[in-house]
């Protein structure tokens, strides 16, 4: 036995990277040259990924891998874009427009 800790799970953006550019499993592991399975595994946080295929992942995107991996939960976009608190929940529209 190695006395090694189980992998902590990884949070990522990947979904929404591949939505916001239209890139379904099969495009993105196409790209990357793995399985589409894999990206699914890794998306809901089934599997980690290797650090070659986390750095793979953030060179294709052009982000930094930070930007898509964290070991905490990542904040919404939306929070991020426009300084929400609750980006869980839809702002209601005006109606004095």
């Amino acid at each position: 036995m190695t006395g090694r800790k189980p992998a902590a799970k990884l949070h990522n953006r990947l979904a929404v990277l591949r939505a916001e550019r239209n890139l379904s499993r099969q495009d993105l592991a196409g790209a990357l040259g793995i399985n589409y399975q894999t990206v699914g595994y890794i998306e809901r946080g089934c599997n980690n990924p290797s650090l070659e295929l986390a750095l793979d992942k953030a060179a294709y995107f052009g982000l930094p891998v930070e930007a898509i991996f964290s070991r905490e939960p990542l904040e919404p976009m939306s929070a991020r874009l426009y300084g929400r608190s609750d980006a869980t929940q839809p702002e209601e529209p005006s109606r004095n427009a």
